[in-house]
């Protein structure tokens, strides 16, 4: 029965494109499309897509050699199983008539209909509707990605295709809807978040340690990276598609989306050198892993603050983003978590002080839309204890539902493979070929 049933999805699938073909066409809605905006949004949605094969490589050579090609596999999967699902009912979910201000109704953009003609999104005026769903949508393939590292070189992959569907459903859509969506709770309460600090990376961190804590350490100890330069690959691709991440938040060609490339570059710049130093000051070589590790937290921390602040505190978050995480990947290292590529000292940390910088940084004259208020640098603690509640409240959210999910998963199908397995490598004993 095993064998037949995902065959039989796709048989449901094909049935449905059948039954709701989506054709239909208001003719009576105005397009106030800007062709600049679309096509700045055209190339941003292909640049985010360009992360998740950067995100490959840099796990990718991270891990043992005999895990390589599996790891890169499980970024590359989500490519085409969340773009499926995303184009029948997650982007329903997600940004689908609001239900509570927590999730949307998955009838709303079934199989997306509706997208033709000059329908928009009420934030995204400028841009089709379609591009809007397919640009969110590499936020959806990206944010399950990032939740591997942790728990590589030992999960089953079948069993991982079943978390990655069930963390989409109930744990990104939920998180995304309340966040950015007009009717959502978050976006309601105030709270900033630019391009993704709560709905990407918190929620994959914390997702990260509670997949670390659920399937328990690796049982070998030889933990040497396969490929450094896989790392350094990884990491270019991931600065370069991470301008269509957070510049291409803004939703057009205009300044806001000036600020948000300058600030990320800057703050992921600073986060490199920053880490290099730090090591340096402890005694350690200034390496190529440290260096990339710190320029991706850069990144991660300034996402949601990346269109709220201004070029100077970009290069404090991203210092103080590098100081924090490393401190954390030491703690981590002392501790029996075995967080195999360190995603929540990296992802959900770096997330988390990206957050609390914004509730810190954010001013009202880089960002207008920004009606919360100034932060507590200016003077102002309204916007830091907002923000502040929502790194709790999506802590605690990201967290205990990505256990029971674990949990959910384990019943159905086992999430670690056999000790036999893991020495063989995860790439012969799970998918049959070697690098």
């Amino acid at each position: 029965m095993k064998r037949y049933f995902p065959f039989f999805i796709i048989l449901v699938i094909l049935g449905l494109t059948f039954a709701f073909p989506s054709i239909e066409y208001d003719k009576t809605i105005k397009s106030n499309f800007n062709t600049g905006d679309i096509a700045w949004m055209l190339m941003s949605t292909a640049l985010v897509l360009i992360m998740t094969p950067g995100l490959a490589f840099f796990y990718g050579g991270m891990v043992n050699k005999k895990n390589v090609i599996s790891t890169m596999l499980q970024s590359i999967v989500c490519m085409v199983i969340i773009t499926v699902m995303w184009g029948i009912f997650g982007f329903s979910l997600a940004f689908g008539d609001s239900i509570g201000g927590v999730i949307g109704n998955p009838s709303t953009f079934f199989m997306m209909k509706g997208m033709l003609g000059n329908t928009s999104w009420p934030l995204a005026p400028t841009i089709p509707l379609l591009l809007f769903a397919m640009y969110q949508l590499k936020f959806a393939i990206i944010t399950p990605a990032l939740i591997t590292g942790a728990f590589a070189e030992r999960i089953r992959f079948n069993s991982y295709i079943i978390f990655l569907v069930l963390f989409s459903i109930f744990i990104f859509s939920p998180l995304a809807h309340a966040t950015w969506h007009p009717d959502g709770v978050l976006f309601k309460l105030g709270v900033l978040d630019f391009a993704g600090g709560t709905v990407v990376h918190m929620s994959a961190g914390w997702a990260a340690l509670a997949s670390a804590l659920f399937l328990k350490r690796r049982n070998e100890a030889n933990h040497a990276p396969a490929r450094i330069t896989y790392v350094m690959i990884g990491t270019g691709l991931l600065w370069f598609g991470w301008f269509g991440f957070n510049a291409g938040s803004a939703f057009g060609a205009n300044h806001l989306a000036v600020t948000a490339l300058a600030t990320s570059t800057t703050a992921s710049a600073a986060a490199g050198v920053t880490w290099i130093f730090f090591d340096m000051l402890r005694g350690r070589k200034p390496s190529a892993m440290g260096t990339c590790i710190g320029a991706v937290v850069g990144l991660v921390a300034i996402t949601p603050a990346a269109g709220f602040v201004s070029v100077p505190h970009s290069l404090a978050i991203g210092i103080i983003s590098a100081v924090v995480s490393n401190l954390v990947v030491e703690w981590r290292t002392r501790t029996t978590i075995d967080d195999t590529l360190d995603v929540f000292p990296c992802h959900g940390v770096g997330g988390m002080v990206g957050m609390l910088l914004t509730g810190v940084f954010a001013n009202q004259n880089v960002n207008p839309a920004n009606t919360t208020g100034n932060g507590l640098f200016f003077g102002h603690t309204h916007l830091f204890f907002i923000q502040l509640l929502a790194l709790v409240a999506t802590s605690l959210f990201s967290f205990f539902g990505s256990v029971i999910l674990l949990k959910i998963t384990d019943m159905i199908s086992p999430l670690r493979v056999s000790t036999e397995e893991e020495v063989v490598g995860l790439d012969i004993s799970q998918h049959g070929e070697r690098l």
